[in-house]
């Protein structure tokens, strides 16, 4: 089956008892045995569920994995993985990730005993050059959050397994629709549902889909053992999110290419950030590895720091707010809300980079809002 299709159908047959065609929200934290251990497949909701089952084979079907975990947040399957690490274990991360993904490995790992290297992974040699004996995770964005940088997947993958590590990649941006990582040599595929797969900025959720069944086994071990599950609302809205995933990333990905071009056009504007613009340095990379280049635009205003505070504070229907991937068009500036704690790191972002959410709205309104938030040059 198509992906279109699998969104809809994979893990979300009609439901036996009452024929529902909606995969039913089980809100029970216990359920009934025949005899002491004997049960019909599920014991405790931490345990499993059947509303986060669905959603997770369902997540397993998209990405093309063995199987998948579906977690309470992005941060929380994020940290399953940090935790299946030991005391003297290595990790390489970009010098471009996700603030969240950099707090957790320098300021909780790091406490443990666990060591990391933030790195260029957008070339080859950057990685070869941040691996260690001990290396036992290379750990990916791609695009990156938020200067949408791109690194080679299979490439990547090649050099982590001749160095006899894991490699993950965090597809939260991409998503299943527009990027197959373990396709392509990945491990582990970790992701924030909050975002596009939820896609409606009304569920916190996250997922780990892996290639191989023993790694998964072992991830849901962890799971169990220190509870981040989602709960079966939660999982409901993500099912519900992703049956349309394919249509809204379609338009994701053609409003943010015209908002770009919009962009990098204008006078006011110094830079523009997007894969989809001949300009990137990893356009090429990302045509070949992705069906589509996103909903993620990133800019520097002519002005300053000031300037891009005043175009974030001035638009209406791009909302000044964290988070991504709704359907609505939000704007942030990454160095004061999502990315504050990278500050005096090597991974600091500019003061005056605006990232954009780019929405599913009517390009000539987004495109509009954005003309009148710039203002004089």
């Amino acid at each position: 089956m198509e992906f279109e299709t699998r969104a809809i159908h994979a893990g979300q047959d009609p439901e036996p008892t009452t024929g529902a065609v909606t995969v039913p929200i089980f809100a029970t934290s216990t359920y009934a045995q025949s005899a002491p251990g004997k049960h019909a497949g599920y014991e405790y909701s931490r345990t499993d569920n059947p509303t986060r089952h669905a959603l997770a084979e369902a997540l397993a079907s998209l990405e093309g994995g063995a199987g998948s975990i579906v977690t309470s947040s992005g941060m929380a399957a994020t940290s399953l993985i940090g935790w299946s690490l030991k005391p003297g274990d290595h990790v390489v991360i970009p010098d471009d990730a996700y603030g969240g993904t950099y707090r957790f490995f320098a300021r909780v790992l790091a406490r443990h005993g666990i060591e990391f290297t933030a790195a260029d992974l957008t070339t080859a040699a950057g990685l070869q050059a941040a691996l260690r004996p001990n290396t036992e995770i290379v750990w990916t964005e791609t695009p990156t959050n938020p200067l949408l940088r791109i690194s080679d997947i299979a490439v990547l993958s090649e050099i982590t397994h001749e160095a006899g590590a894991a490699l993950v990649v965090d597809n939260t941006f991409a998503t299943p629709y527009l990027q197959q990582p373990l396709a392509l040599g990945a491990d582990l595929v970790v992701h924030s549902t909050t975002k596009y797969m939820g896609g409606h900025s009304d569920v916190v959720g996250g997922a780990i889909v892996a290639a191989d069944l023993e790694v998964l086994e072992g991830l849901k071990f962890l799971e169990n053992a220190t509870g981040p599950v989602a709960g079966p609302f939660d999982a409901f809205l993500v099912l519900r999110g992703i049956k349309t995933l394919g249509v809204r990333m379609d338009r994701h990905s053609f409003n943010a290419l015209m908002v770009a071009r919009f962009l990098a056009a204008d006078p006011r504007v110094e830079r523009v950030i997007y894969p989809g613009l001949p300009s990137h340095p990893h356009h090429e990379l990302a045509a070949r590895q992705m069906k589509g280049f996103g909903g993620m635009v990133s800019f520097i205003p002519k002005g300053g720091p000031e300037k891009a505070a005043s175009v974030s504070m001035n638009t209406e229907l791009f909302f000044l707010a964290e988070s991504l991937g709704g359907v609505e068009s939000l704007i942030e500036i990454p160095s004061a809300m999502t990315h504050m704690s990278v500050i005096g790191t090597a991974l600091e972002v500019p003061a005056d980079l605006v990232r954009l959410s780019v929405g599913i709205e009517h390009i000539d309104d987004l495109i509009s809002d954005l003309d009148r938030a710039l203002g004089s040059p």
